[in-house]
């Protein structure tokens, strides 16, 4: 079965679609809301921050609504819309981490750093157990940023989404032996980052809750705005539903727990809504 939240089957879509591209509305928003979620959690993961997830969420739905006429039924829906996407994020360079690269050699330096632990308080008053799971979540989400472009994309697409490799091969343009070969690479890669040095998913040294003070310090959260603690949580199978699941390629699974799936945050919707009633609708029918 396809993507679908309120879409029951590919006949439905295959309808929709055709009603979007001449002029329903209604259809239209039916097909963008089921595949928002999708976006958004591929957006997060890949740029790291909610603020560059939302504004490249909003890019690719343009981008998706602009270019539903090209849509040919040859793929699956879903399949399409994840080609369109990992191909923007990958070449996506306005968001913070384009121009600030990390690397796992400089993360795991940074917790090391002694220095770490001898801040004053900056929490000011917010629970302690919420900025926790919110450096948690961030810190995380950033470390796959210290993957290249390619081997972070390979690794959502498989750890997160769980696409088997056929499905993937062909989101990518490469060959399921060569995405399960470079899964496992970038898997890998990640497990053995957070068994050295996480306490949270592995087996380091490093606490969330020792670090708040110099993660509030450094930018990296801010008490008065949780991203990911005012974010609401979805099962991932709630979005996507392949035929396939993901081959047994590793053990490692357990490491991978942060892959956790957001609903898309209220701007965004709010920015579908108004685009949707907004004049340039038109550009569907002139596409």
């Amino acid at each position: 079965m396809d993507i679908t939240m309120d879409i029951k089957n590919n006949e439905e879509l295959s309808i929709l679609i055709d009603k979007a591209v001449n002029g329903d509305k209604q259809a239209l928003e039916t097909i963008i809301l089921s595949v928002q979620d999708l976006i958004f959690n591929l957006s997060l993961r890949m740029l790291g921050t909610f603020a560059d997830a939302e504004d490249a969420s909003q890019e690719i739905i343009l981008k998706i609504i602009t270019h539903l006429a090209s849509f040919r039924k040859e793929s699956s829906f879903s399949t399409w819309v994840f080609r369109i996407a990992s191909n923007y994020l990958k070449n996506y360079t306005k968001h913070m981490f384009a121009h600030h690269p990390l690397s796992f050699e400089f993360y795991s330096s940074d917790i090391q750093n002694e220095n770490a632990y001898d801040v004053p308080d900056l929490t000011q008053n917010t629970d302690k157990h919420l900025l926790s799971e919110e450096l948690k979540m961030s810190c995380t989400n950033v470390m796959l940023q210290c993957l290249d472009t390619e081997s972070r994309c390979i690794f959502i697409l498989g750890t997160m989404f769980r696409l088997d490799s056929r499905i993937a091969g062909e989101i990518l343009d490469i060959t399921p032996e060569a995405y399960r070969q470079r899964l496992s690479r970038a898997r890998k890669k990640v497990a053995d980052f957070l068994n050295a040095y996480c306490g949270e998913y592995g087996s380091g040294k490093c606490r969330c809750k020792n670090r708040i003070n110099y993660a509030i310090q450094n930018h990296r959260i801010n008490p008065n705005n949780l991203d990911f603690n005012e974010a609401s949580e979805i099962p991932p199978q709630t979005m996507l539903d392949f035929k396939n699941t993901m081959e047994d390629i590793d053990d490692l699974a357990l490491y991978f727990s942060f892959c956790k799936t957001y609903q898309t945050p209220e701007e965004t919707k709010v920015f579908i809504k108004d685009f949707l009633n907004s004049k340039y609708i038109s550009v569907i029918k002139n596409s």
